[in-house]
This record gives C-alpha cells, sequence and structure tokens, in this order.
C-alpha cells in the first residue's frame, strides 16, 4: 500500500532537488467540507463545479510549493524590491473530459502555464482506459506538468497519461485528483514513485462496475450536467 503524508515538509518546498515523489492527501477542513458536499447526491451541477473550482485552488496551492524559483528585481512605486520568479515551464494536461472543470481555476493561479489535453474514456466492458485524443508534441516537453483528474478510480486513465508524459520526456510530474481509491492510488504509485499524487480523499475499494465507493458519482456527469435522469 503506497504511504500517505498529508502535504509536502517545509524542508522540500522550494528546493532545487528533484522533488520527491508520493501520495499527499490533503486533509484541511475546507477541503473536507467541499469533499463533504461534492458527495451529496442532492448537490446541483452548478455547486458541484463550485467544488470543484474551489478545491481544484486548494489543491494546486499545495502541489506548487515545490517548484523551482529564481530571484528577480521590480521597480515599486517607491524602490527597486527584491521577488521571485517561477522556473521552467509548467504544463497542466486535463484528462478529458472530466478534468477540464479543474483547468480554469488552475490557470489563474498559473497564468503562464501552458495546456495539453489527453483524451480517455474507460472501456465500461473491460474497465481499461482508451486514447483517443493526444496531441502531444515530439519535442520540448514541458519542465512540470500537472496531470487534473478528478477521480482516480482503477489508476488506468491517471497511468496512461503519465506514460504519455514519460515518452514525451516531462521530468516532473503531478496528479491533482479530488477523490481516489486505495486501488487507484496503489497502481499509480506503484508504477510511477517519482510522480506526486495530490487527493482529497481515499476511499478504500471499488465496487464490480469499479467506481469508487461511497466516492460521488461520475464528477464528468455531474459537473457537466449529464447525468441519466432516470
Amino acid at each position: 500500500m503506497a504511504s500517505i503524508v498529508d502535504a509536502i515538509p517545509p524542508s522540500e518546498q522550494q528546493s532545487s532537488a528533484k522533488p520527491k515523489g508520493g501520495v499527499y492527501q490533503i486533509n484541511h477542513p475546507l477541503v473536507q467540507r467541499h469533499i463533504t458536499w461534492m458527495r451529496n447526491e442532492e448537490t446541483r451541477p452548478s455547486s458541484f463545479r463550485h467544488s470543484v473550482r474551489r478545491l481544484a485552488v486548494l489543491m494546486a496551492y499545495e502541489a506548487t510549493k515545490d517548484l523551482p524559483i529564481e530571484p528577480v528585481e521590480v521597480q515599486t512605486p517607491v524602490a527597486m524590491a527584491e521577488g521571485v520568479k517561477i522556473q521552467g515551464r509548467i504544463g497542466l494536461v486535463p484528462i478529458l473530459r472530466a478534468g477540464l472543470g479543474m483547468v480554469d481555476p488552475v490557470l489563474d493561479l498559473l497564468p503562464m502555464a501552458e495546456v495539453w489535453h489527453l483524451g480517455l474514456y474507460r472501456d465500461e466492458a473491460t474497465a481499461q482506459p482508451v486514447t483517443y485524443y493526444d496531441k502531444l508534441p515530439n519535442e520540448r516537453p514541458v519542465d512540470v506538468a500537472l496531470v487534473t483528474d478528478p477521480m482516480l478510480a482503477t489508476g488506468g486513465s491517471v497511468t496512461a497519461a503519465l506514460t504519455a508524459l514519460r515518452e514525451w520526456g516531462v521530468p516532473h510530474v503531478k496528479v491533482l485528483s479530488l477523490i481516489a481509491s486505495q486501488e487507484g492510488v496503489d497502481m499509480v504509485a506503484e508504477q510511477f514513485p517519482e510522480a506526486q499524487i495530490y487527493v482529497c480523499k481515499i476511499d478504500p475499494v471499488l465496487n464490480d462496475q469499479k467506481f469508487i465507493v461511497p466516492g460521488l458519482g461520475d464528477a464528468g456527469d455531474r459537473i457537466f450536467n449529464t447525468v441519466d435522469p432516470t
């Protein structure tokens, strides 16, 4: 079972060394409040999307604490001031379609980031990921990639995305998932020990249909209001 910690220790933040991989569960009261709200089947799509956006911001804040920085100087209205800027290129990689719901709030924090989409869906018969869209270039990989996918269930889609990013040559990858299963987290952590996996809540099991239990249903359907009314 993957080892889980609450957050990146201060000693590892803003370090020039390679970020340490692992599973980071964010046990902040605000995070857990939004997860509880999202679990409720009576929560309307607009409120569900609101919580997705808020959680994406809180997760991105935690996930970017160890981004490398370099000093700069800026002119204030009064005098010169020392500051910092983020080093290197950052890429957001939403897994279509549910991952799109987390992109805009993260872009608000990282307006310089590039966005690269990966289209994956789960074959309902086999529960295996199927890639239908991949336009990652052959050259010039980003320095850090943040993969956004609200749900990490079997881990198949995330491992497929991380495989594509590894082949692209991305040196540092971070996964942002709102809710995960223990099985999925273990699978990703085993196959990609160098990756940082950020989750708000890890649920214990998957059911026979490979849905997270107790979970929150299908995040994509609830974000985009395509839940079957029957």
